[in-house]
C-alpha cells in the first residue's frame, strides 16, 4: 500500500524548487555561483532518502507546512519584484565583494530553511537522521557562496593555500601528454596550444576546493545515517576526499585542454568553466554514495546468510 501521506510531504517540498524553475527556467545554471541549479541536485537527496519510509505524516503537519511553500514561492516571485535590487543595494554595507555571489547565497539560506523546518514539522529531531544530506547541500552552497561573497579571488588564503599545487601538477600532466606549452607561476598557468597562446589564472572556487568542502559535509550526513563501525565509515570518508581531489585535478585539466585544444576565445572558454565543474563533481558525488550502498547493502546481506538458523538450533 502506498504511504500518500510521504508522497504529499515530498511534493510540498519540491513544489517551491519545481516552481522555481517553471517560473524562473534561466535561474537554474548548472554554475555553482551563478544560478539554482544546486536547487534541483538538492532535491533528488531529499527524495532519495524519504522514498519508500515507512512512517506517517499526519494530516495536520501536512496542512501546517502550506504556509510554508507559499511563503517561500512568495520569496522567490520578490525577487524578481524589486527583492534583488535591494538585496545587490545592500552589499554595500556589509562590505561584500561579489554581489552575484551575496544575492545567490540568499536563495540557497532561504530554501535551506524551508527545507529544515519542513522536515522538522514532519518528523521532528528524527529529520537529522532520516534526510539530511539536501540541507547540508544547501547549506554548505550558502556557505561557499558567502565565503566568495567576502572573501572573492585569493583574499582567503587557508583556501588558496593548496592551489598552486594543483596548477603545478596539471602542468606536470600537460607536459608529460605533450599537449602544448605549459608553464606554471603560483596560481598562474600560461598556456600555449593549437589556438594560440592563454593565461589562466587559478581561485579556490575554480580549483573545486568549495566541491571538497561540501563534499565532505554532504558525506559526513550520509556516514552519521549508516550503521556501520566507525573505522569504515572514515576509510569511506577519505577515499571521498581523495576522490574528490582527483576530480578536481581533472576538472582543472579540462579547462587546460579546452583552451589548448578547443578555443582560446575568452567567451566560449568561459561558458565551458561555468559547467565544468558541477557536470563532474556532483555525478562523482552521487556515484560514491551509490557505490558505498551497494558495498554495504552485499555485505549485510552475506553476514545476514551466514547467521545459523533457528531450525539448526
Amino acid at each position: 500500500m502506498q504511504n500518500w501521506n510521504l508522497i504529499l510531504g515530498i511534493a510540498l517540498i519540491a513544489s517551491p524548487i519545481l516552481f522555481a524553475m517553471i517560473a524562473f527556467p534561466d535561474s537554474i545554471a548548472w554554475s555553482w555561483n551563478e544560478g539554482r541549479g544546486g536547487y534541483l541536485f538538492a532535491l533528488v537527496f531529499v527524495v532519495a532518502e524519504l522514498v519508500g519510509l515507512k512512517i506517517i505524516i499526519s494530516k495536520k503537519r501536512l496542512l501546517s507546512v502550506i504556509p510554508l511553500v507559499l511563503l517561500t514561492i512568495a520569496y522567490l516571485v520578490s525577487l524578481e519584484n524589486g527583492l534583488r535590487e535591494y538585496l545587490v543595494l545592500s552589499a554595500d554595507s556589509f562590505d561584500v565583494q561579489l554581489i552575484y555571489s551575496w544575492t545567490w547565497m540568499w536563495d540557497f539560506i532561504v530554501m535551506a530553511i524551508f527545507i529544515v523546518v519542513t522536515l522538522t514539522i514532519f518528523f521532528g529531531k528524527r529529520w537529522i537522521r532520516i534526510a539530511p544530506a539536501g540541507p547540508i547541500f544547501l547549506t554548505g552552497t550558502a556557505i561557499i557562496l558567502s565565503l566568495d561573497a567576502f572573501f572573492p579571488y585569493d583574499t582567503l588564503g587557508p583556501l588558496q593555500y593548496i592551489v598552486p599545487y594543483f596548477v603545478q601538477a596539471n602542468v606536470w600532466v600537460i607536459t608529460v601528454l605533450d599537449l602544448g606549452t605549459a608553464v606554471a607561476r603560483d596560481n598562474v598557468m600560461f598556456l600555449r596550444g593549437d589556438h594560440g597562446s592563454m593565461a589562466l589564472q587559478v581561485f579556490w572556487p575554480s580549483a573545486g576546493v568549495h566541491s571538497i568542502i561540501i563534499f565532505s559535509l554532504v558525506i559526513g550526513a550520509f556516514m552519521l545515517k549508516m550503521n556501520i563501525p566507525r573505522t569504515r565509515k572514515t576509510i569511506y570518508f577519505l577515499l571521498g576526499i581523495m576522490g574528490t581531489i582527483v576530480v578536481n585535478l581533472i576538472r582543472i585539466f579540462s579547462l587546460s585542454w579546452y583552451a589548448l585544444k578547443v578555443t582560446t576565445d575568452p567567451v566560449a572558454w568561459e561558458e565551458y568553466h561555468k559547467i565544468a565543474g558541477e557536470i563532474m563533481f556532483l555525478p562523482w558525488l552521487f556515484a560514491f554514495i551509490f557505490v558505498v550502498i551497494i558495498i554495504e547493502s552485499r555485505r549485510l546481506k552475506k553476514m545476514e546468510s551466514q547467521k545459523p538458523s533457528k531450525n539448526n538450533l
